[in-house]
């Protein structure tokens, strides 16, 4: 099939093209994100291939119909930024990788976790301007704590898992629990209690309606004192002002983030030029307490091949009628 990619990158053209050899369909990668300006750029293809940021509104999909087009591969486990009423009224099927790698962002969440706490990187800053004092550099030991883990999906389970050897006693939140992490001594409890016990909080689950803003004002007030906050899920899980709030009355203790709910405008773009007009990310860079990574925790090379790899093949299946269920998209196989 002859495929459109939007947002592409150098690693998207690399991964994809070698993958590519075993499955001989034409690649044409775009820069640019789809949205209501650059879906022209569709016009010749017959799938389109998208990311995180790129917005399949229903003006886009009512777009993409009207040049043929019959498929939207995401190259992602999300799927907040597509319209699905639309995509099911104008006959357009969605595909997604459910789980391209859940160890890479159980990973980074715990890269997250041992930088914040250890203070690595402002430790690298100093050494390389010749200061090797010690002071302010204090950490906790990880070993022992309380680790609360928001959704125990395939990222969630891959993070406890990770954690494991350093032996902390996990509590976890989901509507749908997990039986074997119950049997191996993961305890469920409702948010509240989560997040007034876990020394450590970790997002691990997909944007909906329902997990919209669930880390908000009301709710960080039952925050553990100097808890820290992961979230390398969705930016918009968490309410941003009210977390940025929280950190200043020292109730939160540190924050740490791969997502950001405005990321759109931000990530994936060199901006070292320019004057950020996000007053919102600046105050969160400037806090002291405060990591950002520009939705960098899906990126290592087996998690690049396996997207690759799962979404050609969706492509294939898809142009022979053999769709697999897992990676369908749909308000019908939601359950809605």
């Amino acid at each position: 099939m002859k495929v459109a990619f939007f947002s592409s990158k150098s690693y998207d053209e690399e991964y994809f093209t070698n993958v590519n050899k075993t499955f001989d369909h034409k690649l044409h990668f775009f820069e640019t994100r789809l949205d209501a300006h650059t879906v022209k750029l569709a016009k010749g293809y017959q799938a389109v291939c998208i990311f995180v940021n790129d917005k399949a509104d229903a003006h886009v999909m009512r777009k993409l119909s009207q040049r043929n087009i019959k498929l939207l591969a995401l190259r992602c486990a999300g799927f907040n930024n597509v319209d699905l009423d639309a995509a099911e009224k104008y006959g357009i099927t969605v595909l997604r990788v459910p789980a391209y790698s859940p160890r890479a962002v159980a990973e980074h969440a715990l890269a997250l976790i041992l930088t914040l706490n250890r203070k690595t990187h402002k430790a690298y800053n100093r050494i390389r301007e010749g200061n090797f004092s010690l002071e302010r550099l204090t950490g906790f030991n990880v070993s022992g704590k309380t680790i609360g883990v928001v959704g125990s999906g395939a990222i969630g389970r891959a993070f406890i898992q990770l954690l494991k050897g350093f032996e902390p006693h996990f509590l976890a939140f989901d509507p749908y629990p997990n039986e074997q992490l119950k049997n191996e001594g993961v305890e469920y409890v409702s948010l509240e209690k989560l997040l007034s016990e876990s020394d450590i909080i970790s997002l691990h689950c997909p944007l909906s309606p329902e997990t919209h803003k669930m880390i908000n004002a009301q709710n960080l007030k039952y925050v553990k004192q100097g808890a820290m906050l992961i979230n390398t899920s969705r930016g918009k899980l968490i309410d941003t002002e009210a977390v940025i709030d929280s950190l200043r009355k020292k109730q939160l203790g540190s924050l740490g983030i791969d997502v950001y709910a405005e990321e759109e405008k931000l990530f994936f773009k060199d901006l070292s030029e320019m004057i950020i007009d996000d007053d919102t990310i600046a105050r969160l860079i400037s806090l002291p307490n405060v990591l950002v990574t520009a939705h960098q925790a899906f990126l290592t090379r087996e998690a690049l091949e396996q997207i690759a790899e799962t979404t050609l093949q969706n492509i294939s299946d898809f142009n022979n009628g053999q769709i697999a269920e897992t990676n369908h998209v749909g308000r019908k196989h939601l359950g809605k």
